[in-house]
């Protein structure tokens, strides 16, 4: 099973309470399932209005069960931003 790092950005951050963390997973379904186990107060709500990039690519509306994670890859959470 890879071994990948979720990051977290803004409030996704503030609702994990880390900036950062591995995770075991072989799909994004599966990545953002155990960091909602880890972190069930807040961070479930946040991420339902993430965009995620995986490896630096945006995922948009694949399902997140199709986007499949390489070893030493990274999942980028990113809660909508404030324009200005």
């Amino acid at each position: 099973m890879p071994k990948v790092t979720v990051r977290y950005w803004a409030a996704a951050k503030a609702a994990a309470g880390i900036a950062e963390e591995p995770c075991d997973a072989v799909t994004l379904a599966e990545a953002l399932a155990a960091v909602r186990e880890r972190h069930p107060g807040e961070l479930p709500r946040v991420l339902r209005r993430c965009s995620f990039l995986v490896d630096g690519d945006p995922v948009g509306t694949r399902p997140h069960e199709t986007v499949r994670l390489a070893e030493g890859g990274t999942v980028e959470v990113l809660p909508p931003f404030a324009g200005g």
